[in-house]
């Protein structure tokens, strides 16, 4: 998104300072050296990587609906409504980064973009701030994954931030076409993940769609690297079985190597993430078995819409509807896990 002038800025007459400060405080007093641009649909904030907390006022004179979205299309904050006169205050977190989506991709804009919609948005303040204390979660995963740079391909982890509340923030490192083999072997993936890693960090794992050719015990290995390398940082792995291909049997099941994820070589991802999991005593999150169970409560019909069938014949890629689905099974996994606090998801 391109950056808005001054006189923009008046015409839309917000009702709070828009303010922006960069990661590094521009001085002792750790005083805001950006002065935030917005119009009623988009803002702009020149910062460096790094991550930000955002406190927004929405709402005015009449009623309104608002949902927040930024950077690579990531959803912030799911719609929210605010009664005609009434104001409401929210806030989240959000990882700025270069690249601002897959880590092999464009660049994007430098420092933070968010795109105010909903139905009936109304932006009434906003102020951005560095993030001090906040926990992060990682995702290493591939494309099912991923903040997806074009309309309408999107990832789970792109539709993840908006169930979080500020505290955490998401870094999506997944990336298009990769495999554990791939991911672990090219330095803009995991030697770009695994240094950034603190202490407490969650790192969700899923890759397997394109471990197509990989066997069984190299698989294996490639996991169990993946979870040491992220217990070394102090970080806390979190496994996912991958999401099902939409691939259904005569019968109306999904009881196939292709929908489940079992590669030419006979290998069942799914089942070696599980047994992994337990082996290594790593928190699981079996995505394949829940998203397998929603497919087929939706039918043949019914589970297009989850994924890029009408639009592209894809039975593997999801829409925003199918990332947003798949995002909430992920978010309620980590509020009864206890992986993440309470109070830092957004539910309902």
């Amino acid at each position: 998104m391109r950056r808005f002038d001054i006189a923009v800025l008046a015409a839309v007459t917000l009702s709070t300072a828009l303010t922006a400060v960069p990661a590094q405080a521009a001085g002792p007093a750790g005083a805001a050296r950006d002065i935030a641009h917005c119009t009623a649909t988009a803002c702009h904030f020149d910062l460096p990587p790094g991550t930000y907390d955002v406190r927004v006022l929405l709402g005015g004179p009449a009623a309104s609906s608002t949902a927040i979205s930024g950077e690579t299309r990531r959803a912030l904050l799911p719609e929210t409504a605010a009664p005609a006169g009434a104001r409401v205050a929210r806030s989240f977190t959000v990882d700025v980064r270069t690249p601002e989506g897959e880590p092999t991709g464009p660049d994007g804009t430098p420092g933070l973009d968010l795109a105010i919609g909903g139905s009936a948005p109304a932006l009434a303040g906003i102020r951005v701030t560095p993030a001090r204390h906040a926990r992060q979660i990682f995702l290493v995963g591939d494309s099912t994954v991923c903040d997806q740079l074009g309309d309408p391909y999107t990832g789970w982890g792109q539709q993840l931030p908006q169930y979080l509340r500020k505290g955490v923030s998401v870094a999506n490192y997944a990336d298009s076409g990769e495999s554990t083999v791939s991911y672990l072997a090219d330095r803009r993936l995991w030697d770009t993940v695994r240094p950034r890693i603190r202490r407490g960090d969650l790192v969700l794992i899923q890759l397997a769609h394109n471990d197509k050719t990989t066997d069984e015990a190299t698989y294996r290995a490639n996991l169990e690297t993946l979870v040491t390398g992220v217990r070394e940082r102090g970080g806390r792995p979190v496994l996912v079985t991958p999401v099902v291909r939409r691939w259904f049997n005569a019968d109306g099941t999904l009881n196939n190597g292709t929908a489940l994820l079992v590669n030419g070589l006979g290998v069942d991802h799914p089942a070696v993430v599980r047994a992994v999991a337990a082996d290594r005593d790593v928190p699981l999150i079996d995505l394949t078995a829940h998203t397998k169970a929603l497919v087929e409560s939706l039918g043949v019909e019914g589970s297009k819409s989850l994924y890029l069938y009408n639009e592209k014949r894809d039975n593997t890629h999801t829409s925003v509807r199918g990332a947003t689905a798949y995002a909430e099974i992920v978010r309620d996994e980590l509020l009864a896990q206890g992986l993440v606090p309470q109070g830092l998801v957004r539910v309902g």
